[in-house]
């Protein structure tokens, strides 16, 4: 069993199954244009 995480704000997105137990780091839609280039506008 894997979990899928957002790198940002570290909620889980999604579970996918897998031989292995393992962690990937992704963006959640909500974090996704929003943060590092909040502070550029």
């Amino acid at each position: 069993m894997g979990t899928i995480v957002c790198a940002s704000c570290n909620a889980m997105i999604d579970t996918f199954d897998d031989e292995k137990v393992s962690v990937l780091f992704a963006q959640c839609p909500s974090c996704t244009g929003e943060g590092e280039t909040k502070g550029e506008e």
